[in-house]
């Protein structure tokens, strides 16, 4: 009966977290959808209230908005008068006191992130983590610059080392190249890996056979 009632907590579990988590998501979006109902009532005329009072009892609504939100503004900065708009814009919020730190912050890193000609999580490496002889997967994204790479001297590529089993908080670290072992295993594979616990096992070759050598020994010498 054990042995049943563990098979069906398994068959119903990912399913259950996939619905909380996207049910979560589209309460947040409607949060911030009712929100902006609410500023809209505040300012328009009492006739109008009515119609957009009736809007915020339409399911799934703030996020068909949200989805064409999004379009419409890709669409927009396509072109040049959409670019000087957006250049315009990041100006604006750089001379913001306090706003601008995080804001200059978080577009660097999602420029880097979901930039279409970035490098950033495009490769899943070996490494000695957080002692010799202890390995673990890390991504690559990109390579110290400026008075960093001075400092260091010898090629050093910088790493995203994620913690499990939530890879979306970790260490950042700069390692020597050669410190590094490529892996051929795709980062969504990598990712599995590292959210299992390694109970999922990556496709593909086995880590001892990237790079033809016995991971167990250091790859610094």
């Amino acid at each position: 009966m054990k042995k049943y009632i563990i098979t069906g907590l398994l068959v119903w579990l990912p399913l259950a977290i996939t619905v909380w988590v996207l049910h979560s998501v589209l309460g947040v979006i409607d949060g911030v959808f009712a929100s902006m109902l609410s500023a809209w009532q505040a300012v328009l005329p009492t006739s109008m209230a009515a119609s957009i009072e009736r809007l915020r009892h339409i399911p799934g609504l703030g996020v068909l908005i949200l989805v064409a939100g999004m379009l419409f503004t890709g669409m927009f900065v396509a072109n040049i008068f959409g670019q000087w708009a957006l250049q315009q814009w990041d100006k604006l919020m750089s001379h913001i006191p306090i706003v601008k730190s995080i804001y200059s912050s978080v577009k660097q890193v999602s420029d880097t992130l979901f930039s279409s000609s970035g490098n950033a999580f495009r490769e899943a490496v070996l490494v000695q983590y957080p002692h010799p002889g202890s390995w673990t997967i890390a991504f690559v994204t990109g390579k110290p610059s400026g008075e960093v790479a001075d400092a260091l001297g010898e090629e050093h590529v910088s790493l995203y080392v994620p913690t499990t089993p939530n890879p979306t908080s970790g260490f950042f670290l700069m390692m020597p190249r050669s410190s590094v072992r490529p892996l051929k295993m795709s980062v969504d594979a990598a990712l599995k890996h590292i959210i299992s616990m390694g109970v999922v096992a990556p496709e593909g070759e086995s880590l001892a056979a990237v790079g033809g050598a016995n991971p167990a020994r250091n790859p610094g010498g």
